[in-house]
């Protein structure tokens, strides 16, 4: 059974006699299943003032005699569909509610699944019922060409709701402090344009995923379109443009793609000559990794895990510039960002023995079931075994604690996401680099 109901009144023109609005939502609350449901939100348009005012007290006097309402229940004004659903959804995540009931007119329903895809995950599972208006015909405002449950909707009128949607969200205010961007001393601002995000400045408002979660996914509530306005800022503040952003397919492994070749299908390494092109890889816990060589003008990004870490995720990102874009080892810079420290990570003891077995020092507690893990010593191990020098690694052993990007996002959820502290809602920072134009 759903656990809400959202009646979509949107085109309903309040001017219905009290006792027929009072029979339409009775009818339709009651009528189907002949059970009380603890959430009801009214979908409605926010005109003018007075018609507001006007529409409310009519909704309101209509359903005092609705007993299982007197709870539970809220009239949502809008100026349009994209602002009264996401309102919706706020109240809906608010009660962890993820099963709901739409009781719709027919013809709106096509539009509505189109705006449910777009605002909405798979988290969410809805059915629909159609809202049956027989008081007064002329009480419903019929569109021109009347939609059919199947019927495609045309491409503008996609795009006019897509443009609905980016304008509301566009439209709200940031949350938890203004938009912050990590940037590395080692890395050339003269040549490549960088950085690692925090948490602040966006618009996510689900707490793990609060505020600046810029990863999308079918297992969290943080829809597509809100991850694209985080984004949109991002590029905005940072000066790169969206449409040429590229960020890793995530696999765990240690596959690069080479830009300019056939895409992968999933891929944690990714490089470019290409100025103008901004690459990224997420991390929340995982190490987003950076590369760059001024002198070859080549850059790379990495999504580097505990898995990826042992799998030579970064050597590997490195080994592509050399062989692609004749980089030296010697000249290419390494930055790790944000990521999970050795004083929160831990792994079972046969994962362990792998990291042992690579450097004891990566490896605390040993004996412990479960020992701390420091994936951010393998990887530098690994780099430095590899050609990198030392000096041009900057991690969490940075003489100069006040220059450390390498924070532990597991200390610190103020700024950083932690899949460890969070468990499976958590929301995804990055790291990101282009080449200057």
């Amino acid at each position: 059974m759903a656990e809400a109901v959202l009646i979509d009144l949107f085109n309903l023109k309040m001017n219905l006699q009290n006792n027929c609005t009072q029979k339409l939502l009775s009818r339709t609350l009651e009528g189907a299943t002949g059970k009380h449901y603890p959430f009801v939100y009214i979908m409605c348009c926010q005109t003018l003032r007075i018609e507001r005012s006007s529409e409310h007290n009519v909704l309101l006097k209509s359903i005092s005699g609705l007993q299982f309402l007197k709870k539970g229940f809220e009239v949502v004004y809008a100026s349009c569909t994209a602002a009264v659903l996401y309102t919706i959804k706020q109240k809906l995540d608010e009660k962890d509610i993820s099963l709901i009931k739409i009781i719709l007119p027919l013809q709106r329903r096509a539009l509505m699944r189109v705006f449910l895809d777009h605002l909405f995950t798979t988290v969410y599972q809805f059915e629909f019922e159609d809202l049956m208006v027989d008081c007064d015909p002329h009480n419903f405002q019929q569109p021109a060409e009347p939609c059919r449950e199947l019927q495609i909707l045309a491409d503008r009128d996609l795009e006019a709701i897509r443009s609905e949607i980016q304008m509301h969200l566009e439209s709200l205010p940031s949350l938890k402090g203004e938009l912050t961007i990590l940037k590395s001393s080692l890395i050339s601002d003269n040549i490549f344009l960088h950085g690692f995000t925090t948490r602040t400045g966006g618009i996510s408002y689900i707490p793990t995923l609060g505020s600046f979660n810029l990863f999308s996914s079918s297992k969290r509530r943080d829809p597509t379109a809100v991850v694209k306005e985080n984004l949109r800022r991002l590029a905005k503040a940072a000066g790169f443009e969206q449409g040429t952003y590229r960020s890793v397919k995530v696999n765990h492994a240690n596959d690069v793609w080479i830009m300019g070749k056939t895409e992968p299908d999933s891929y944690d390494g990714i490089v470019t000559n290409r100025k103008g092109i901004t690459i990224a890889a997420p991390g929340a816990d995982c190490i987003p990794v950076l590369f760059a060589d001024p002198v070859k003008k080549a850059c790379g990004a990495a999504h580097s895990g505990w898995q990826g870490t042992l799998l030579g995720v970064a050597m590997a990102t490195v080994n592509a510039m050399v062989a692609e874009y004749g980089c030296n080892v010697r000249d290419i810079i390494v930055v790790l960002g944000p990521s999970v420290g050795p004083c929160c990570f831990k792994l079972p003891q046969e994962s362990a023995k792998r990291f042992h077995s690579l450097d004891p020092k990566c490896v605390r507690m040993f004996d412990l079931p479960t020992p701390y893990i420091n994936i951010r010593r393998a990887t530098r191990v690994l780099l430095e075994a590899g050609g990198i020098l030392p000096q041009n690694i900057q991690d969490d052993s940075i003489a100069d604690q006040n220059q450390n990007l390498t924070l532990c996002t597991s200390c610190h959820p103020d700024k950083f996401y932690s899949h460890v502290r969070d468990g499976e809602n958590f929301g995804t920072q990055i790291g990101f680099i282009s080449i200057r134009e």
